[in-house]
């Protein structure tokens, strides 16, 4: 089973049309969205429009939360008072130009998604979150310490556990096994379509095949296919030139960052 994941599109509709197209051409068995459709560009209700009209399966991210809410609040870790500045633009203008039923469909958006897997005598959890399984926006960066990470994905029983939020995708395989018996888990980035972070302004998804030999058993029987394509960068950065927002989120899109 070829599972098609992506996220953190945040209104960039240049950037989602083009996955689509790409998506579309490898033809996966299932699709689902991990969130954080809007903020940081103009295209908020079109995106919201898009995944709606697909019927895509898709979980809040907590910019996603935010705005369902018409909170001031994003849930974002800004670092300094002028990022802190500039995300407070972004929310301002995303909370103005929301319509009321592309807003209730933020709001009423589930916060996880799990799909048990029954192969080989044994189950295979695969559990979808934006941040974490404990917290919306809680960051779990690559570099996260292995008995950290073990123990989150534990606690949620997730073999398989995919997200978003850093914009930054990996792939890490643990073994949580015990008294010489593997029991592998797979902790899976999906970066970013419409607002990467890796210095790749090419916007990001995951293909995840499962196969009926999969199993915890053995670390590379799941296979993770990261993917990159082109869109129209230009006319994403133009569209924030042009709009009430921080001119740097134009940059941010033009080097990745």
């Amino acid at each position: 089973m070829n599972i098609a994941l992506f996220s953190d599109i945040h209104a960039n509709l240049p950037a989602l049309q083009a996955f689509f197209k790409d998506v579309d051409s490898r033809n996966p068995d299932a699709i689902y969205c991990l969130g954080d459709l809007v903020g940081y560009n103009i295209w908020a209700n079109e995106v919201v429009n898009e995944i709606k009209n697909r019927k895509i399966p898709t979980i809040a991210g907590n910019y996603d939360f935010g705005i369902g809410r018409m909170s001031n609040e994003c849930g974002c870790a800004y670092k300094t008072d002028h990022e802190k500045d500039n995300g407070k633009i972004s929310i301002s203008y995303t909370n103005s130009i929301m319509k009321d039923e592309e807003r209730k469909y933020l709001r009423t958006l589930p916060a996880h998604i799990k799909v048990e897997f029954q192969l080989n005598e044994d189950k295979l959890n695969l559990l979808l979150v934006h941040g974490s399984p404990r917290k919306i926006n809680e960051y779990l960066f690559e570099d996260r310490e292995e008995k950290s990470m073990l123990r989150i994905m534990e606690t949620a029983d997730a073999d398989i556990m995919c997200f978003g939020h850093t914009h930054k995708p990996y792939h890490r395989i643990l073994n949580s096994g015990v008294d010489e018996q593997n029991h592998f888990r797979h902790a899976i980035n999906i970066g970013s379509v419409g607002k990467p972070k890796d210095s790749n302004p090419q916007g990001g998804y995951v293909m995840l095949t499962i196969n009926e030999n999969s199993s915890v058993l053995d670390k590379d029987s799941i296979q993770v296919e990261f993917i990159r394509f082109n869109y129209d960068v230009e006319a994403a950065a133009k569209a924030v030139e042009e709009s009430p927002l921080p001119n740097e989120f134009a940059d941010m899109l033009r080097n990745g960052a």
